[in-house]
């Protein structure tokens, strides 16, 4: 079905709120997949293929920070959606950059890791240079790059195999961002293994997929739709309940 980008964001912080997410959270979360899915990036795809876990998850849990000195931090998101894990981690790193320059962070132990991208384009929007690294252990093994310069609103991706992999390659559940303040990070991509680029997407080609995504609105699947609308029906419902107990007057003039 049509949506348009106003109507998946909305209804995405109400389904993500009912699931137990911060309201914060679930602003930041609706906004990260909805702007995927405008930029033609498979937001809704990402979050559908994710949202089964993301319901039996703990968000009470925030990332637990593993290591970290005045450069480098790493963060553990205990195996959960990168949505519900990103603003500390990515805040965090976003903060180092701006005091020190350039910083390294590391975020082991999630998934929906695509996702990330429409928060990156904030810092990006914020003057900061963000390069985002990951690897999915698949036959054959793939790695994407995701490069902003700062003050430009949408990146450069490249989405590549590796064809020789390195026989030492483990899993990788994790992501590498890496910012700047003052220094051009786009990557251009030099290995010693021969690489297969699966998906190179510029500024312009995201712009004109987002242009055109406004306009004519988005292509959500049904099913993931339904189960979007049947959460946020919950939080209705709770909201209801909990407005009817407090109705009347209080028992003190403090109430």
């Amino acid at each position: 079905m049509k949506v348009s980008f106003n109507e998946l964001q909305g209804i995405g912080r109400k389904a993500f709120a009912a699931i137990g997410f911060a309201e914060g959270d679930a602003i930041d979360a609706s906004e990260m997949v909805a702007w995927l899915e405008a930029h033609g990036l498979g937001g809704a795809e990402a979050l559908k293929k994710g949202l089964r876990y993301i319901v039996t998850e703990d968000q009470s849990t925030s990332p637990t920070l593993v290591y970290q000195d005045a450069d480098f931090s790493v963060l553990d998101a205990h195996n959960h959606s990168i949505l519900g894990n990103a603003s500390l981690a990515v805040e965090l790193g976003y903060a180092r950059a701006r005091s020190r320059g350039l910083s390294i962070t590391k975020i082991r132990r999630c998934h929906n890791r695509i996702l990330i991208i429409g928060y990156l384009s904030r810092l990006a929007r914020r003057g900061m240079n963000v390069t985002a690294f990951w690897r999915n252990a698949h036959d054959p093994l793939t790695e994407v790059v995701v490069g902003f310069k700062a003050g430009h609103p949408v990146p450069e991706i490249c989405f590549y195999s590796l064809d020789d992999a390195p026989d030492d390659t483990e899993r990788n559940d994790g992501i590498t961002l890496i910012m700047a303040n003052h220094v051009d990070l786009l990557p251009s991509l030099r290995s010693d293994y021969a690489l297969t680029n699966l998906m190179w997407q510029t500024e312009e080609d995201l712009e004109r997929l987002k242009d055109r995504a406004l306009v004519e609105g988005m292509e959500v699947d049904d099913e993931l739709w339904r189960s979007l609308k049947s959460l946020a029906e919950q939080l209705l419902v709770e909201a209801t309940d909990a407005s009817r107990g407090g109705a009347g007057a209080g028992t003190n003039d403090n109430d």
